[in-house]
């Protein structure tokens, strides 16, 4: 017999003890209702009520059997949530590459996110270029990732795509720091400043794509991994490096300025592996990530509004975290 169903019954008739109130409760007739208890009493071994002209009441069987009933039928919805939390990406871990130059508060604001979304899942954030996420990807080495485009999706699923414009990076006492933006064509002779190329081939290519058709043929390109290293390089007068601005913003010693006509827009998307293998929790990760990033652009283009001429007084140097 199905006795969480039984179980079920029986709770209702003692609920409303009496048979046909309990039927209509049920949506039921009351002789199949009357069959189900008498069926359970039968699987029990003892009656669960006491049936007289006066009425139904419960047996001491019944009252014995009431707790645990309401307690067993209580886990059984439990198990099932449970079950239901976990085929949706609700709980368990799920393994995520963010690009190095992601910026703290991105970061921040992309794990509340998730953790109000689904409090039961743990994210695994880990600091991995395009290229190495594909590769692990497609290896199972990580649920879904943040990658830079253009990229080889060939077996991946893509998110929302997020366009964020960038800006340059200069030291504070160069001429152009005075400027409210910046042409490519006016960096002309600078170094230039970009991620090594096997972080994300496809975006770094399209960089020097971009420059050479506005005029800007690097002197010479150097390369940097981290944040702080770009904008110390930028600091000592090692050239000029393309950034969203928050972080650039933090160190006194440069100065972001807008590029004219926003030649350089970097595109960003979630993916995660295609198939049926996929976490159930990657699309909707995907979709925060790409409103986190969209938020916090939008934000950081109204703290940075029309950029003001800078003094050239000397300041302290100070550490970048990002």
């Amino acid at each position: 017999m199905d006795l969480l169903r039984h179980l079920r019954l029986f709770v209702t008739v003692a609920d409303e003890l009496h048979f046909s109130r309990a039927a209509e409760r049920l949506g039921m007739a009351q002789p199949p209702l009357s069959q189900a208890i008498r069926r359970l009493e039968r699987e029990l071994g003892a009656e669960l009520f006491d049936r007289s002209q006066r009425g139904v009441r419960l047996s001491r069987a019944g009252a014995a059997l009431l707790e645990e009933a309401h307690e067993l039928l209580a886990r059984e919805q439990r198990l099932r949530t449970l079950a239901r939390r976990a085929a949706d990406g609700g709980l368990g871990t799920l393994r995520a590459g963010v690009p190095p130059d992601t910026t703290a508060a991105v970061l921040s604001a992309l794990l509340s996110a998730c953790a109000e979304h689904s409090p039961g899942l743990s994210v695994d954030l880990q600091e991995v270029t395009t290229e190495e996420q594909v590769r692990l990807l497609s290896s199972g080495g990580l649920d879904v990732g943040l990658v830079h485009h253009p990229v080889d999706a060939t077996e991946l699923q893509l998110g929302p795509e997020i366009s964020l414009d960038l800006g340059v990076v200069l030291p504070r006492t160069s001429p152009l720091a005075r400027l409210p933006e910046v042409t490519l064509g006016e960096l002309s002779g600078h170094d230039l400043v970009l991620c090594p190329q096997g972080h994300a081939p496809g975006w770094y290519d399209r960089i020097l794509d971009v420059c050479r058709a506005e005029g800007f043929v690097p002197g010479r390109l150097r390369h940097a991994s981290n944040p702080e290293f770009l904008l110390a390089l930028v600091t000592a007068g090692h050239g000029v490096a393309f950034d969203q601005g928050p972080v650039a913003r933090k160190e006194p010693r440069v100065a972001w300025r807008p590029l004219a006509d926003r030649p350089l827009t970097l595109r960003i998307s979630g993916a995660w592996p295609s198939g049926r293998g996929a976490h159930p929790a990657a699309r909707r990760f995907a979709e925060l990530a790409a409103d986190v990033l969209a938020r916090d652009h939008t934000a950081a283009s109204r703290r940075e509004g029309v950029p003001r001429p800078p003094d050239d007084s000397p300041r302290p140097w100070s550490v970048v975290y990002g």
